[in-house]
């Protein structure tokens, strides 16, 4: 027997399999990541996000903790400075250049949950953690992919 979802005056018949959907961040986020560490040379990183077709990825020290953040506008940082100083790419280290203060959402958290926080940030993904280890990372993309398969859905 399903649970019956109410769409105005008309009834739609759903099944328990199908109510039920995943709706946390954990079910839809990227859990093979790229990651780089804080020593790397930005060439190095800017090779591998053309390389791989990603923006950005978290840094881990050699313990491997989350201490950063790298993104493709962490890079054109570095290349616009380059340019200005006349210095080269190859000098520097993502140290340097990745964002430390890391904002992290827990893999429990609802992908409606994780969307309000993606709209108040503005940032592009998120580190994913449990119990203070990183096991993902999501992005906008995660959310809206994750908002359509619930579209029809009741949201709650």
């Amino acid at each position: 027997m399903g649970i019956k979802s109410f769409q105005g005056a008309r009834t739609k018949e759903v099944s328990k399999k199908e109510y039920d959907a995943p709706i946390l961040v954990a079910d839809y986020m990227t859990k093979k990541l790229i990651t780089f560490s804080p020593k790397q040379s930005i060439l190095l990183v800017m090779e591998a996000f053309a390389k791989h077709h990603i923006s950005g990825g978290p840094v881990m020290d050699d313990n491997g903790f989350l201490v950063g953040i790298i993104s493709e506008a962490d890079c054109m940082k570095q290349i616009s400075e380059s340019r200005y100083f006349n210095m080269p790419i190859l000098d520097k280290n993502v140290e340097t250049y990745m964002t430390k203060n890391v904002e992290t959402i827990p893999h429990d958290m609802s992908i409606f949950e994780a969307a309000d926080v993606f709209h108040r940030n503005g940032r592009r993904r998120l580190p994913v953690l449990e119990k203070d280890i990183l096991v993902g990372q999501i992005s906008r993309k995660d959310i809206v992919v994750a908002a359509l398969k619930l579209s029809g859905q009741n949201w709650k």
